[in-house]
């Protein structure tokens, strides 16, 4: 007798993606779909014993940064090792595409600038195949993935291949360029791109000094460009800003949304120079909703950290003129170096120079630098910051810095929460979760691959939020995986998936709820041109499903790559 179902999963603790409480049951699958949930009696050619499991939907991720990454490789690490299986690319106004070939360096130092993403490996690793957006979906389309992934028009690449460089160097858009980019807009959603993307922050910038080419768009050209989105019917927008001009601001994002139709994120994090101004962000997009608008802001459940090491982009000593002399060395050369007492001591005599306000604040701010630890805490309470534990040892925080980054053979990490830690915990990131307005998202899986390893956000919502947390109030589970499941899906219209109910898609993970932690980062070199990135794994995902096909069994791939280009907006099933 022919099995009844591709599928079948059987008596995990099954949680529906919609805040239910979770329940024993089986999880049919047929054609890539979920077509039964409960006891179910038919046989699966694949079967999964998920008993003593918790089984959740795929977690969808909207913001991360895989626009290089995807046109290069199948597998969409480390996303797909934290059961995401739908990513969605082209966030913070930055991509390759569209792009003429004159201007493939320019977008190249724009990604490497603001994501760390080093220009060598963009430059081996892009094909470079395309030349309009659709042609770049294509593109993306042509090679099977470990996960499905959804990409955005991103407004750099877009003003650069309407205006030249005229748009690198943030010259005003015309009325006729204006023009041309709503038209580009309107073309790209309708060939399937998720939606549109800008960046209005300082902190972006080329990697030779330049700021983003759209920090300074007019709210004209936003709002055009807007509104060819909004002509295509469908698709969202999404803003990164300072928000110096809180009041201004938002009058631009209301007109966007107003004027398109659809809806508009804003990424949202604590920042140390302004502890309580989200506060004030949320009520804005509190008012815009109010208003009949859809807005949301993009939050998170973790500090946004960077991550010092000898291997890595930055540590405490890097903006030293000294550190260029070692900068160059493989670890183990590094490390020979350091034990030379002539030039440790330089090192720990010298002091950040020349390298503009960041690394002369940052790099010596030991109060807020940390072990990250194995298992990493990302909540570290204060009095065990490097400059609290070097007053208490009587010793140089310098010092104590660099024995942590030589242990483990110079692997040893130290963490610097630089967003959503302004208070010493995470109380703001709870309380910005839970606003009924906000959605879960900046993990940046696949970029900053020398500074930032946060791809591992749904692991931390998990483990932490739900289980772990000792130093406040925690969430439950069917919260956490609503909010990495259906809550991001409907934002972005994938309404598809996220849901573990009859009719929609087969993306499924079985977790070992009590064994699930993190592992610590680690530095791996396997990009093009032999770059180095930050990866990082978990332990406790038995299996994990796209479209119904195992890709990841007990952390390892199976080699299915079951995951396509998602091409704009998905019904939910009938």
């Amino acid at each position: 007798m022919q099995p009844e179902f591709d599928l079948v999963v059987r008596g995990g603790t099954v949680f529906d993606g919609l805040g239910a409480e979770g329940c024993e049951a089986d999880v049919a699958v047929r054609d890539g779909k979920v077509v039964a949930v409960g006891k179910v009696a038919g046989a699966g050619r694949e079967e999964i014993d998920a008993r003593g499991r918790i089984v959740t939907p795929g977690f969808v991720d909207i913001h991360t940064h895989y626009d290089g990454q995807a046109t290069w490789t199948s597998h969409l690490s480390p996303s797909s090792w934290h059961g995401v299986t739908t990513a969605v690319m082209g966030n913070c106004g930055v991509g390759f595409a569209p792009c003429h070939p004159d201007d493939h360096a320019e977008l190249i130092r724009l990604m490497e600038g603001v994501e760390d993403i080093p220009a060598p490996v963009l430059a081996e690793g892009l094909k470079w195949n395309w030349v309009s957006f659709p042609d770049y979906l294509d593109a993306v389309e042509a090679l099977p993935h470990d996960i499905d992934i959804a990409a955005q028009l991103p407004h750099a690449a877009l003003r650069v291949y309407a205006m030249g460089e005229r748009g690198a160097h943030r010259e005003p858009a015309t009325q006729e360029d204006i023009a041309l980019m709503s038209r580009l807009a309107e073309e790209a959603v309708a060939a399937g791109a998720l939606g549109f993307t800008t960046s209005r922050t300082l902190n972006h910038r080329t990697s030779d000094g330049r700021r983003t080419p759209t920090l300074t768009a007019a709210r004209e050209e936003l709002v055009g460009i807007a509104t060819g989105v909004g002509r295509a019917g469908q698709g969202v927008l999404q803003v990164i800003s300072d928000l110096f001009d809180r009041e201004a601001e938002f009058a631009t994002f209301r007109r966007m949304a107003k004027e398109s139709g659809r809806p508009l994120s804003i990424s949202l994090v604590q920042t140390e120079m302004d502890p309580e101004g989200w506060r004030d962000v949320l009520g804005e997009v509190e008012r815009a909703n109010a208003a009949g608008l859809t807005m949301r802001a993009q939050v998170c459940g973790r500090p946004v950290g960077m991550l010092f090491g000898l291997e890595l982009t930055h540590n405490p000593f890097s903006a030293h003129i000294l550190w260029e002399e070692i900068a160059h060395l493989p670890l183990a050369g590094k490390l020979a170096r350091l034990k030379d007492p002539a030039f440790r001591s330089r090192l720990l005599a010298a002091r950040p120079e020349g390298r503009g306000p960041f690394a002369k604040t940052y790099f010596v701010t030991f109060d807020k630098m940390f072990v990250l630890g194995d298992p990493p805490n990302y909540e570290p309470l204060p009095e065990t910051s490097i400059g609290a534990q070097a007053r208490r040892r009587g010793m140089d925080p310098a010092l104590l810095a660099l024995e942590h980054m030589e242990s483990g053979d110079g692997k040893g990490l130290i963490y610097y929460p630089l967003a959503n830690y302004a208070d010493g915990w995470l109380e703001p990131s709870l309380e910005m979760m839970r606003h009924p307005n906000t959605v879960l998202g900046l993990s940046d899986g696949g970029a900053h691959v020398g500074t930032i390893c946060d791809a591992s956000f749904p692991t931390t919502m998990l483990t932490h939020w739900t289980r772990d947390r000792s130093r406040g109030p925690k969430l439950s589970v069917p919260w956490a995986i609503r909010a990495y499941t259906s809550e991001p899906a409907r934002a972005v219209g994938l309404r598809d998936r996220g849901v573990l109910r009859p009719g929609y898609r087969a993306d499924i993970n079985v977790i070992d709820y009590d064994r699930l932690s993190l592992c610590q980062p680690e530095v791996c070199f396997d990009l093009p041109a032999g770059g180095k990135r930050l990866l990082q794994r978990a332990e406790g995902y038995e299996t994990t499903i796209v479209a119904g096909q195992v890709t990841y069994h007990k952390g390892q791939s199976t080699g299915v790559l079951p995951g396509r280009l998602v091409r704009g907006e998905q019904a939910a099933p009938h």
